[in-house]
Order: C-alpha cells, then sequence, then structure tokens
C-alpha cells in the first residue's frame, strides 16, 4: 500500500480536525463515518494529533446557568515595566492558578493579546464578588506590571465552542424591554 504524500496527511488531518472540534463526544465510527475515513485511519490520525499537541484536550459546552455560574472576560493592560524573567517563570507555570482554583473561578482561556489590551482572560464565577476577588489577586501577582483591567459581564452565549446557543430565542429577552 502507497505511503500518503504530505499534503494528503496534513488535508486528512484538517478534515478530522475539523469533525473533532463539534463532534469530539461521538464515537469513533461516527467521526470516521463523517469524515469518509476508516475506524483505524480515524484512530491513528487522533492519537498522532494528541501525541504531537494538536490536540490540547476535550471539553463539553456547558449551560453555565444550570451551574450557576456566569461568565466574564477580563482585559488586562500592561503597565510601562518590562516584565522580570521571575514573573515571566510565573506566568508560565501558571503559578496563580491554584490561588484562583481555592476561590471558585472557572478559567476557560487566557490569552496574550496585541491590541488596546494586552491579555484577556475567559472566566466563569457565581457572581461579580469573585470576580473582584480574582482580579485583586492578579493585581497583588502581577504587581507594577497590570496598570488596568476591564471587566465585561457575558449576557447572553449566543455560540459557545462552535453551537449556537439551544435557547437563543431567549436572546430576544436580552434585546426588548417592553
Amino acid at each position: 500500500m502507497p505511503k500518503s504524500s504530505k499534503k494528503q496527511i496534513n488535508e486528512d488531518e484538517k478534515k478530522l480536525l475539523k469533525v473533532l472540534q463539534t463532534n469530539s463526544g461521538n464515537n469513533i465510527e461516527n467521526i470516521a463515518k463523517k469524515c469518509g475515513f476508516s475506524r483505524q485511519k480515524v484512530w491513528r490520525i487522533k492519537k498522532r494529533l494528541e501525541k504531537d499537541k494538536t490536540i490540547w484536550g476535550y471539553n463539553a459546552v456547558v449551560d453555565d446557568d444550570k451551574l450557576d455560574l456566569r461568565k466574564f472576560f477580563l482585559l488586562l493592560k500592561r503597565s510601562g515595566t518590562p516584565f522580570s524573567k521571575g514573573h515571566i517563570d510565573s506566568i508560565i507555570k501558571r503559578e496563580i492558578k491554584q490561588e484562583i482554583k481555592k476561590m471558585g473561578i472557572i478559567i476557560d482561556g487566557t490569552s496574550y493579546v496585541h491590541g488596546d489590551f494586552d491579555g484577556v482572560y475567559e472566566i466563569r464565577a457565581s457572581d461579580i464578588k469573585q470576580v473582584k476577588k480574582f482580579c485583586e489577586a492578579l493585581l497583588d501577582s502581577a504587581e507594577g506590571y497590570i496598570s488596568e483591567i476591564k471587566t465585561l459581564e457575558v449576557l447572553f452565549p449566543i455560540e459557545k465552542g462552535g453551537f449556537v446557543n439551544p435557547n437563543i430565542e431567549e436572546l430576544k429577552d436580552v434585546f426588548l424591554t417592553d
């Protein structure tokens, strides 16, 4: 049997990744059907992508209201102080994560970004008080490095993880004030 070209392997990986992003909970057989591959081929590609860290993990897309959680975005602006090597190491080692876990905060994502702000935290918390404590912890852990934090609360999630909110009709209630 001839080996596939690098181009074909790359295309197969991309095809599988697209299917996994919205169907990772499906069994291998269903995923294989959606890709047009054999189960063995899906298994082989999936394991390779996990091993080379193309796939970081798998998540369920959940309704935060059912968990009594609210979604927030924190926008962080750096001060002019250059990061010390120790602070960079602290960020990479995710040292603040243990403290945050004790607060009951769930971190869905963090990114270093380009634009008016330098960092974004995507978190879930039970209320704004928890978020304020989280912000204080961030400021303490990065003393002198953060000049501003803006907090945005999600009023209605329209789409998450590639899935449209199954309660999308309730969005009308957000816009209609009568």
